[in-house]
């Protein structure tokens, strides 16, 4: 019974510090930090545009038609002198009218591949033809406010700063789509996890939303990866450069179409999340890497391994401390979990039917996020040669 109370409190601290506790220990570290260490002052770029650098912004995409226009209207809306602004579309297999829609667009640099291969491979083949060593990566489907290069641009000029994360915005369709607010209110709080990583050190990786590449310290993530953008960054990082994140170049989209359409944009990442972690695993070494090891386990490498686990066996290990230990605790901890997953199953089906309740969305797709951890498992060993996926339709 003993060996039963240990793991069940180990458990407990596990799920109570990955996805709380890690937040609070930032915070409060930054908090000291700032009493004794003078705060970084903001680079300021020159006023001068012939100053500013040459910058390639990069869009690889698979069928991507139905987009291009809109994407192309935010491209030129952009706060940044179009002489110094490359942008080139890499597409990667389309079967669409893709090609022939950027054809009519004179600033575009098209880059084709008649195979699709995946978007690692898709990046690498668009940086073959890159000539400018600062290169901002976006997707089709995301729209970018007017001075977000301009933002990413002042954050290289940071100290040792080689990669730029900008925020992940996510947007309902219509108001009342469970499904999309959820996975916003979701990114918020990961967001300011984000902002406050860069703040201690650096920020642990990079989504393919809105991220940036110093090219004269870019690393090649490798050909089948299913989190291209997180390995390109974190390579980044293990090479000894920071990775800076900035709120105010962002990046903003409508969330998935419905729950299933999610679950395919969570699978995959809770696939790449397990790859990851074994191909950096040396960043969890403290001696090799002692300020990177204590972010990158806390804020990844838990989430995606053994803190779902950790979850969905409190469940059983409580039941048994209550059967044969008895004490009020174990009650009082197992009332709580079953309120917690009625609320889930409440917030879900009230989904099913169309109704609206924020609180109830948090639980909902706090548990649906674990859940897809463990479907990624089964993804990874179907997708262990291949960086392509399926698209996730949007709103």
């Amino acid at each position: 019974m003993i060996s039963f109370k240990i793991l069940f409190w180990l458990c407990l601290a596990l799920v109570v510090y990955t996805y709380l506790g890690y937040g609070a220990v930032l915070y409060s570290i930054l908090k000291i930090k700032k009493l004794f260490v003078r705060r970084e002052a903001q680079p300021i770029l020159p006023l001068d545009q012939e100053l500013l650098p040459e910058v390639t912004l990069m869009i690889c995409a698979f069928n991507e038609a139905d987009v291009i226009e809109e994407k192309m209207k935010n491209i030129r809306e952009l706060n940044y002198p179009q002489d110094k602004l490359c942008v080139m579309w890499v597409t990667d297999g389309s079967t669409d009218d893709s090609n022939k829609l950027l054809a009519s667009y004179p600033e575009v640099k098209l880059v084709y591949s008649p195979e699709r291969k995946g978007k690692a491979v898709a990046m690498q083949h668009g940086l073959r033809k890159n000539k400018s060593e600062y290169v901002i990566f976006t997707d089709a489907n995301t729209m970018l406010n007017a001075d977000a290069i301009r933002e990413i641009v002042r954050q290289f000029m940071r100290p040792n700063v080689s990669c730029v994360s900008g925020e992940k915005r996510v947007k309902p369709r219509k108001s009342g789509q469970a499904t999309a607010e959820g996975e916003g209110l979701y990114w918020k709080y990961e967001s300011k996890l984000k902002q406050w990583d860069s703040d201690l050190y650096s920020a642990m990786g990079a989504a393919g939303e809105l991220f940036a590449v110093r090219m004269s310290h870019y690393r090649e993530a490798p050909g089948n990866a299913l989190l291209d953008d997180f390995m390109m960054s974190m390579l980044i990082l293990k090479d000894g450069h920071r990775i800076a994140y900035t709120k105010n170049a962002y990046a903003t989209e409508y969330g998935s179409a419905n729950t299933e359409e999610e679950s395919k944009r969570k699978r995959r990442i809770a696939a790449g999340g397990l790859q990851s972690i074994w191909w950096l695993r040396s960043l969890m070494n403290p001696f090799a890497y002692p300020k990177v090891a204590f972010q990158f386990i806390s804020h990844r490498v838990l989430r995606w391994s053994v803190t779902p686990l950790a979850l969905f066996a409190l469940i059983p290990l409580n039941i048994l401390l209550i059967l044969f230990d008895g004490h009020w605790t174990y009650y009082v901890i197992g009332i709580i979990q079953l309120l917690f997953y009625a609320a889930a199953l409440t917030g879900h089906l009230l989904k099913k039917i169309g109704h609206r309740n924020k609180l109830l969305y948090v639980p909902c797709y706090f548990l649906f996020m674990n859940i897809n951890v463990f479907k990624g498992i089964s993804y990874l060993m179907s997708h262990k040669t291949s960086g392509t996926w399926e698209k996730t339709k949007r709103g």
